[in-house]
C-alpha cells in the first residue's frame, strides 16, 4: 500500500485547487431541493464545467489515485455534489468503461462525461433488495430484442433519466445468480411507467419503475447472456469502493463543524461529548486510510476495487449514524428544527446501512470473501 502522492499527482490537485477557485464563484443559485427538472439541470451544467475544464473523464480515463485527490478536493472546496448525475458517473459508466463493446463505450460514455445524459439505477425490487439474485423482472429474447416485464424499486432518479442499468432474468431455469443479464434501457422507451417516491425527509430522488413489454435492443445488453450477476459485481464494487470518498471527506468537515458549533453553545465543557467527537475524528481518519488502500489496491487490479469496498462500506454506513447522532446531541432540542443543518443529514443517514448493499451482506462478504469462513445455510 502506497499512502504517499507522486510530484505529478501534487501537481494535479494545485492545479485542480487553481481551477475549482476561479469556477466555484461563478456558478447559478441551486435549485430548490424538490424541483428535479432544475436540479437536473444544474448538476448536468456542473459537469459539463468539468469536461469543458478537461477535469470529466477522471473517473475512468485516470489512475484511481487522481480520481481519490479529484474527489477529495471538489468536496473541500464545496463544489457541487454528482447529484443526478452520480448513477452514470460513479456505478453505470465505470461498468461500461470496464465491461462494455468499444461501440457501447462510444455510445454512452460521452454523453456521460459531457453532461448531457442521466442513468438510474434499476436494480432492487420489492421481493430483491438484500436478495437481489431473488429478482424477478424478466426479459424474453424476441429477435433483436429483449421483451421486459416487471417491476423496480428504489430507482435512483428514474423521473429524470434518459438511461437505466437495468438487471433482468433472462433465464428463470438456472440458477439464481446465472440467469441475470445487466441490460442499458432507454427511459422513453414505450411501456414504463415512473412513481416517485417521498423518502422520510421528503425529497423524492428515489421512484417504482413498471415495465409492461419493453423492447431493449440485444445490443444494449454489457456483457454476455446470463453473465449479468458477475457484470454486477463490477458495478457494486465501483459504489462500495470509491463511490463514498467525497461523502467521508463531508463527514470530516461536519465533524469539524460540530465541534465548532459546542464549542459555541457551550457543550464543548462536557468530557463526554468531547471523548466521542473525538472517537469519531479517529474513525473518519481510519476510514480516509481505508480508502487510500482500497485505491492502491485498485491500482494494481486494473482499476477495479476489490472486496475491501465491502469493509469500507460496513463500518463508514455505521459511522455515518453514529455522527448524525453526535449531531443532534450538540444541537439539543434544535434537532427537531428541518431547517437546521445537519437534521435532514441525520434523517438520510439511516438508509446508509441498507443503501448499497445492506450491511448484513456486507458482513456475509467479508466473512466468506476475507475471511475464508464457510456459508451460511
Amino acid at each position: 500500500m502506497n499512502l504517499t502522492y507522486t510530484p505529478e499527482e501534487e501537481e494535479f490537485r494545485a492545479r485542480l485547487r487553481k481551477w475549482l477557485g476561479k469556477a466555484l464563484p461563478a456558478l447559478p443559485p441551486k435549485p430548490s431541493p424538490d424541483d428535479w427538472p432544475g436540479r437536473r439541470a444544474y448538476d448536468l451544467g456542473w459537469q459539463r464545467r468539468l469536461y469543458d475544464a478537461g477535469y470529466a473523464d477522471v473517473h475512468w480515463d485516470a489512475s484511481p489515485t487522481m480520481r481519490l485527490i479529484f474527489l477529495e478536493e471538489t468536496e473541500k472546496a464545496g463544489a457541487p455534489y454528482v447529484g443526478a448525475g452520480f448513477v452514470g458517473l460513479l456505478h453505470a459508466g465505470p461498468t461500461i468503461a470496464a465491461e462494455g463493446t468499444p461501440e457501447q463505450r462510444a455510445r454512452w460514455l460521452p454523453p456521460i462525461l459531457r453532461g448531457d445524459e442521466v442513468w438510474c439505477q434499476g436494480f432492487s425490487e420489492p421481493d430483491a433488495g438484500s436478495d437481489l439474485a431473488a429478482l424477478r423482472t424478466r426479459a424474453r429474447r424476441d429477435g433483436d430484442d429483449y421483451v421486459v416485464s416487471g417491476s423496480k424499486i428504489w430507482t435512483s432518479h428514474a423521473e429524470v433519466a434518459d438511461w437505466c442499468e437495468l438487471l433482468v432474468r433472462t433465464d428463470p431455469a438456472a440458477p439464481k445468480h446465472r440467469g441475470i443479464s445487466w441490460l442499458a434501457m432507454p427511459m422513453d422507451a414505450p411501456g414504463i411507467t415512473v412513481r416517485p417516491l417521498k423518502t422520510l425527509a421528503g425529497s423524492a430522488e428515489f421512484a417504482e419503475v413498471f415495465l409492461d413489454d419493453v423492447r431493449v435492443p440485444v445490443a444494449n445488453r454489457v456483457g454476455d447472456e446470463n453473465d449479468g450477476w458477475r457484470v454486477t459485481m463490477v458495478t457494486l464494487s465501483f459504489e462500495r469502493g470509491t463511490a463514498f470518498v467525497g461523502e467521508v471527506v463531508a463527514c470530516r468537515r461536519v465533524l469539524r463543524e460540530l465541534a465548532g458549533e459546542a464549542r459555541k453553545n457551550g457543550r464543548w465543557d462536557e468530557p463526554v461529548l468531547r471523548r466521542r467527537l473525538g472517537r469519531l475524528n479517529a474513525e473518519f481518519r481510519a476510514l480516509w486510510r481505508l480508502t487510500q488502500w482500497n485505491v492502491s489496491e485498485a491500482e494494481l487490479t486494473g482499476g477495479v476495487p476489490g472486496v475491501g469496498g465491502s469493509v469500507f462500506k460496513l463500518r463508514y454506513s455505521h459511522a455515518r449514524q453514529e455522527l448524525y447522532d453526535a449531531a443532534a446531541d450538540v444541537l439539543g432540542p434544535d434537532s427537531l428544527d428541518l431547517d437546521r443543518p445537519w437534521v435532514l443529514d441525520r434523517l438520510s443517514s439511516l438508509s446508509y446501512t441498507i443503501a448499497a448493499g445492506t450491511s448484513q451482506i456486507q458482513r456475509n462478504i467479508v466473512a466468506e470473501r476475507i475471511l475464508g469462513l464457510p456459508k451460511g445455510r
